[in-house]
């Protein structure tokens, strides 16, 4: 439970927007809202409408209806790989809203062409307009993606990437339901879907007219239009940041994830809950849904920003749902095909259904952050080309899904043990993921302690600059200090921390899994004091955050103790470099006397860590954020007040 109090020296976008759904009101966001959720139903709905149509009603020696779903969705998928790096390149030189409204007018040429196909009921050319189609989400996706980060803030990016998520998921089960039905309405179907798909083009094509304009981020990149190389350079371009390639892998996962379930739903209903395709639907409706509320809790879950600590947390619920979807569907009685009210009305059903639904939403909870911190940790130059390597991946891996779940059921597998099958290995390869990244398992470890071990309370968080290097320097109360102000932080911080405290059982650990700095006395060894000091100022020649406690050593009797010279010898090492490196004050509060704190005397000294619940549970602690401070007014005294301020602060609220 992590709550952030209003500060009148907001940033207007974070004192403004109480939640994400304000941007809903807002120009610069609501009409690329609905030109995605128009778009999406569209694509949908088109592509259910023929699959009802070439399955049920047309009968085609050449498309037999086993193959017709599998056809229709490589077809979809095959732009991805063909053209997502021209995409890429294509948004990263031009205008984005200019790119979106391209492809919106494209979008009007394929579905008049597909309203012609369904009335003459003409199934080579509906196959030529899904292929297009497939074309327009290939051209879309990189403008979409990279037109967030360039118009939201940091602190607006994961509520907008869970508005979308939750849009697009949505839309998908509009427009398949609503291509499901008019399919099939008597003599009107085919003409029905015709108008719907072009109305639906035409309102995006609206939409998009009112997007405000997002200029373009290397205007002077020369495009490369082969395809082959120019993948193979994108894939490279992205694994040269490793978090931000790593989370590609881990999207990309989630698809193949997702995908193993969502081609199943229908065999499934209908083979292993014997029930009819209404209830396939509902089993779409519930995930779809799913996603959707996973997304939307991003943003409260998250204190407004990119808390990828929520990725460990959606990859569990995903395991854990999986393979209990697996025990809940094993040994269903066989009985005839049942009707969604049939269905629903037995208790068996509804634990089938809460599995798939929070399965869903722990993989919104999963995808979301990822999604954010690509767009927050890319260059802007490059971001959308980052993103085409992630369609690309996404489209392998989709295909991968597609492959695997069917030689799985080709080799006899039934299909809830297709699903153990993917609960597992969703388990070990998330694993693998944190280790390799173990930034996400450090956040994960700091969201639990400021969610549910203690109510933390953070002020004026918008004081922590959201790029370029800066020193926070903190008060020093408790062994968790650190990870406190990495749960309070949008960016990663590397710690330069007493040697000593890497001796400390699990803490130790963790902090290592960080890259904290070790610093001895130079007194003790000489050496090793000045190479901590070398490693401290290459975090600020890297522009990133460099955390530090003064004081030395944590409190022993819970008051601030005098500010040594360490944050002014590395200041000074920085501007030796002519780095100008900001010095952002904080005060932990209410710390002292909790859990991880020294407070109780044992033969005169003060000890930490035990009785665990000396303050119960839920104990709310803060976190002061002051304005930064230049660094030449940065002595330690100075530092010393401008802490004890923040402190006072506190005390008199």
């Amino acid at each position: 439970m992590v709550e952030e109090h209003p500060s009148p020296a907001r940033e207007p976008a974070a004192s403004g927007h109480p939640n994400q759904f304000a941007l809903l009101r807002q120009r610069r966001f609501a009409p690329f809202f609905w030109t995605q959720f128009a778009g999406a139903a569209n694509d949908n709905l088109f592509k259910f409408a023929f699959t009802v149509m070439v399955t049920y009603q047309l009968q085609l020696h050449w498309l037999p209806p086993a193959l017709a779903g599998l056809a229709i969705g490589a077809l979809f998928i095959l732009p991805f790989l063909l053209f997502s790096a021209t995409a890429g390149q294509i948004t990263d030189k031009h205008d984005k809203t200019r790119v979106m409204r391209f492809v919106k007018n494209l979008e009007l040429f394929i579905m008049a062409a597909a309203a012609w196909g369904f009335v003459r009921e003409d199934a080579v050319v509906l196959l030529a307009c899904v292929f297009l189609m497939g074309l327009h989400s290939t051209l879309f996706g990189p403008a979409k993606y990279a037109y967030l980060p360039q118009t939201l803030t940091p602190q607006e990016l994961t509520g907008g990437n869970g508005l979308v998520e939750m849009g697009t998921f949505v839309a998908i089960l509009l427009g398949q339901l609503a291509g499901g039905l008019l399919v099939t309405v008597p003599g009107i179907g085919h003409g029905s879907v015709a108008l719907a798909c072009v109305l639906l083009a035409l309102l995006g094509r609206a939409t998009a007219q009112a997007i405000p304009p997002a200029p373009a981020t290397d205007s002077q990149l020369r495009i490369n239009w082969n395809p082959w190389t120019e993948t193979w350079r994108n894939l490279r371009l992205a694994h040269g940041n490793t978090v931000v390639f790593r989370s590609l892998l881990g999207i990309s996962w989630m698809w193949f994830f997702g995908a193993v379930f969502l081609a199943q739903f229908p065999v499934f209903a209908k083979d292993v809950l014997h029930a009819d395709e209404q209830v396939a639907a509902l089993l779409l409706a519930v995930f779809s849904l799913g996603i959707g509320l996973g997304s939307l809790l991003c943003e409260t879950l998250g204190r407004r920003q990119v808390e990828i600590g929520l990725v460990p947390l959606g990859a569990i619920g995903m395991s854990v749902f999986a393979v209990d979807l697996y025990f809940a569907s094993r040994g269903l009685p066989p009985s005839a095909p049942q009707t969604v009210a049939v269905f629903v009305a037995q208790p068996a059903s509804w634990r089938v259904m809460a599995d798939l639904g929070l399965m869903a939403l722990f993989a919104g909870l999963y995808s979301v952050p990822m999604y954010a911190l690509i767009q927050l940790r890319s260059p802007a130059t490059l971001r959308a080309r980052i993103i085409a390597a992630n369609n690309i991946l996404n489209a392998l891996f989709m295909i991968a899904s597609a492959m695997l779940a069917g030689a799985m059921l080709a080799a006899g597998f039934t299909i809830p043990q297709v699903f153990l099958a993917t609960g597992i290995a969703n388990a070990v390869v998330a694993a693998w993921i944190f280790l390799l990244v173990p930034e996400y398992l450090l956040r994960f470890v700091a969201w639990v302690l400021s969610h549910l071990v203690y109510r933390f309370d953070v002020r004026a968080a918008h004081h922590i600059p959201t790029e370029g290097p800066a020193l926070l320097v903190c008060n020093h109360v408790s062994f968790v200090d650190a990870v406190l102000l990495m749960a309070a932080s949008p960016r990663p911080i590397r710690f330069l921390m007493d040697h000593r405290i890497f001796r400390t059982p699990v803490l130790g650990r963790l902090f290592k899994l960080a890259r904290a700095i070790p610093v001895a006395p130079h007194k003790d060894d000489a050496q090793a004091y000045e190479q901590a000091f070398e490693q401290a100022l290459q975090v600020l020649r890297e522009g990133d955050l460099l955390g530090i406690f003064p004081e030395g050593a944590i409190t022993r009797d819970g008051h601030l103790q005098p500010f040594k010279a360490g944050a002014s010898k590395i200041l000074e090492l920085a501007h030796r470099e002519g780095l100008e490196v900001p010095v952002v004050p904080m005060a932990l509060t209410n710390l002292w006397g909790s859990f991880f704190s020294r407070v109780e005397m044992r033969d005169g000294d003060a000890v930490a860590m035990v009785r665990p619940f000396r303050r119960g549970m839920f104990n709310r602690v803060g976190l002061n954020v002051g304005p930064a401070v230049a660094a030449a007014e940065a002595q330690p005294e100075r530092l010393q007040r401008h802490v004890q301020a923040l402190l006072q602060a506190e005390a008199g609220c």
